[in-house]
């Protein structure tokens, strides 16, 4: 390490203690700090370390739990971004906060952002890739689907040699060479059956030649057992495939992948596809199938993932919501409650969330009507946007409140009949809103 690294690592340590002692936080700034001395500091911190970088727009922040969960049952300690800081100022934090294991194999399993890929590999060489899915995400900061798999494939090519684990079952995951060697996890668990994805989904065009894609199979969205009728267009082979799905609950479930029986404590077909690309990162790694099921198994609800939060006796489930499909997902999973729940729906529309809102208007909001939600509220910046959306989905008028601020919320929720409720709220909202329960004393701060 360089003198200039040397001071720049120093000074963003000593600037991590002192937010940690004093303001019990602090992701981005002894980042920006380091960078600031030596732009080229990610370059030093990371030399040690076995890079592995999950991206896409979907379910990063899960998988990367779900990962180093994994990881640690063989390897002992891994660093990651628990933070969510996923640009590169909150990577060098993570960095300069990292203990390497004194004996053995040092890990770090990076969540970073699309747009922020390429910053990243400008300056650290993974060894691996893990790419989620694509789907429209923030239309003003990413744009199009192949926009954004550019952006990350354009960033992995800085590293060639780096192998490259992608959603087989996504058909722009295949629709272009890379540099860099690729595998391929996806769901092989039902007879083929010739059927065509809905009318309103997007990337169901084939790369190739322009014709509409069939499916032998399809999860949901544009996912599955895809193939062109008109051309040689089709999914690749799979390196790790789910081969059973047992039991998908609102909460929970269980599955086979290669021949073993896993299970995960948070629920929705969604979030198997997040285990499925966990598990397909330790079978790459030679990890025991014992120390992945040890992994996948762990109840610690992710940072606004089906967190449950108790709020005067009601459950709250707490889920991040950004985009159409993601929220499709979410009320599919809804839908298995086996209990009656209210619902809090919060929208913002601020850079970290999206300034374009029109989304709300793709997702499929009508299923909630079906589900005969007693009682609605409905918040956040834009909660004029939410209210329209709600009412135009069918939801009766008089089952929606709306809340003027974050305490108006938590207000209405104890005055919930319901014993369960299901908050979604994009990620400025969810951000204000476990502030918002901070300060009543509802949840602590760690938390």
């Amino acid at each position: 390490m360089s003198i200039r690294s040397g001071l720049a690592s120093l000074a963003g340590k000593s600037s991590l203690w002192f937010l940690k002692t004093f303001y019990k936080g602090g992701s981005s700034l002894p980042g920006k700090i380091a960078l600031a001395i030596d732009p080229n500091i990610l370059d030093s911190l990371a030399k040690d370390y076995k890079v592995i970088v999950v991206t896409g727009t979907n379910g990063k922040t899960l998988t990367t739990a779900l990962t180093v969960n994994i990881l640690k049952q063989e390897f002992g300690e891994v660093l990651t971004n628990t933070t969510g800081a996923n640009m590169l100022q909150g990577i060098v934090s993570t960095f300069l906060s990292g203990k390497k294991n004194k004996h053995g194999k040092n890990y770090a399993v990076l969540e970073i952002d699309e747009a922020s890929l390429s910053k990243v590999t400008a300056f650290i060489t993974p060894e691996l890739f893990l790419f989620t899915n694509i789907f429209r995400d923030q239309m003003d900061r990413y744009g199009e689907i192949y926009t954004t798999y550019k952006l990350i494939v354009d960033g992995a090519a800085k590293a060639p040699k780096a192998t490259i684990l992608m959603n087989g079952d996504l058909p722009i995951f295949n629709s272009v060479e890379t540099v860099n060697p690729r595998k391929y996890y996806g769901f092989d668990h039902e007879p083929d059956q010739e059927q065509m994805a809905h009318y309103n989904t997007d990337g169901v065009l084939c790369p190739h030649c322009q014709h509409i894609l069939h499916y032998k199979m399809i999860t949901y969205s544009n996912l599955g057992k895809y193939y062109c009728p008109n051309c040689d267009f089709t999914r690749p082979e799979l390196d790790v495939s789910l081969t059973k799905l047992h039991e998908i609950t609102n909460t929970s479930a269980s599955f086979e992948i290669e021949g073993n029986n896993y299970g995960i404590e948070v629920g929705g077909l969604y979030n198997i596809y997040n285990a499925l690309a966990a598990t397909a990162v330790a079978t790459h790694y030679n990890v025991s199938t014992e120390a992945i099921r040890k992994g996948l198994s762990y109840d610690e609800k992710v940072f606004g993932r089906q967190e449950v939060i108790s709020i005067n006796g009601k459950k709250c489930t707490l889920v991040l919501v950004k985009n159409p499909v993601g929220l499709n997902q979410v009320i599919e999973t809804m839908k298995l409650a086996p209990y009656d729940f209210s619902l809090v729906a919060l929208l913002n529309a601020n850079y970290a969330d999206g300034i374009d809102v029109s989304w709300i208007w793709d997702s499929q909001i009508e299923e909630l009507a079906e589900l005969d939600i007693p009682e609605v509220i409905s918040g956040g910046e834009r909660v004029k946007d939410m209210t329209l959306r709600l009412k135009v989905a069918g939801i009766p008028e008089d089952h929606i409140q709306e809340a003027a601020s974050l305490q108006d919320v938590v207000k209405k929720i104890n005055d919930f009949k319901t014993d369960h409720v299901y908050i979604l709220a994009t990620y400025t909202a969810v951000l204000g809103l476990r502030k918002e329960l901070i300060q009543q004393g509802i949840i602590k701060e760690a938390n």
